[in-house]
C-alpha cells in the first residue's frame, strides 16, 4: 500500500515527529556537532543544553540558546501544513512532537503534544510568572523577571524529566491509533523513541531520510524528506 492509500483507509491516525520535520523550515538539528558549533562554542550542544550547564554557566547557556534555538523567521513547511489539514479533516487525532518550535500550531494543528516543551513559553523560576519569547529573544545576558528571578525557557533540558501528563497523553493516543506515522526522527532519543513500542494498530509508517531501529517492523518505509512526502498527498 502507498502512503496515500494507508491514510485514505483510516480515520484514526497519530503522527510522531522529530527534528527532521522542521529542518525544511530552516531549523537545524541542534544535536549535530558541526563546524560552526566547534568554532564558536567551547562545549558540545548536549552539554550546553543540560540542567547542570544551565545552573552553573547560565549566561553561556543563553548565548547559545538565543543563537541556535530561537529561530525568528521560520514558517511551517509542507509537512506541518499537511498534518494540520488531516486533523481538520478528522482523520489525524494528534501530533506528538519532540520539537520546541511551535510550527505545528502555527500551521493550524490543535492537538499537539510537545514532549520537550516550547521556546514560545517561558517562566520565572522565582515567582512562576509566564513570559513570552521576546523576554529572551530581545534581551542580552541572563533574562530576569520584574521580581529579579531568572526567566527559564519551558523546554526540557538534558538531565530533566519529561512531563508526566505529556507522556501519558502520547502513550494513550499511540495505543489507540489505527495508523502511526513516524517522521523526521532517528528514534534514538529516549524515552520518546520507545513510544513506538506502544503501537498495536494496523499500519506503521516511517518517513525519515536515514534508516531507524524500527524500520524492520514498519509496513511502509520512505527515505525521503518529510515535507516533500507529505506535500505530495491529496488531502
Amino acid at each position: 500500500m502507498t502512503l496515500q492509500e494507508i491514510i485514505d483507509s483510516s480515520d484514526n491516525i497519530v503522527f510522531f515527529g522529530g527534528a527532521g520535520v522542521s529542518t525544511e523550515s530552516g531549523i537545524p538539528d541542534f544535536r549535530s556537532v558541526d563546524g560552526l558549533y566547534n568554532q564558536k562554542y567551547d562545549y558540545p550542544p548536549e552539554t550546553i543544553l543540560s540542567r547542570t550547564f544551565f545552573i552553573q554557566k547560565t549566561e553561556e547557556f543563553f548565548k547559545f540558546y538565543r543563537d541556535k534555538l530561537i529561530v525568528n523567521d521560520a514558517k511551517p513547511n509542507q509537512a506541518h501544513i499537511a498534518l494540520a489539514k488531516l486533523e481538520e479533516k478528522g482523520v489525524l487525532k494528534a501530533v506528538i512532537t519532540q520539537n520546541i518550535d511551535g510550527l505545528h500550531q502555527a500551521a493550524g494543528s490543535k492537538e499537539v503534544i510537545e514532549l520537550h516543551g516550547s521556546t514560545l513559553r517561558n517562566y520565572c523560576m522565582k515567582c512562576g510568572k509566564p513570559h513570552g519569547i521576546e523576554t529572551i529573544r530581545d534581551t542580552t545576558g541572563i533574562p530576569r523577571c520584574e521580581c529579579g528571578g531568572i526567566i527559564k525557557p519551558d523546554v526540557v533540558l538534558y538531565e530533566e524529566m519529561l512531563d508526566d501528563t505529556a507522556i501519558s497523553k502520547a502513550v494513550a493516543y499511540i495505543k489507540a491509533a489505527d495508523v502511526l506515522i513516524i517522521g523526521g526522527t532517528s528514534l534514538n532519543v529516549y524515552p520518546a523513541a520507545g513510544f513506538v513500542n506502544y503501537f498495536n494498530g494496523r499500519k506503521l509508517v516511517i518517513i525519515n531520510k536515514a534508516s531507524t531501529p524500527a524500520d524492520n517492523n514498519a509496513d511502509l518505509v520512505i527515505n525521503e524528506p518529510i515535507g516533500k512526502v507529505m506535500g505530495s498527498l491529496k488531502i
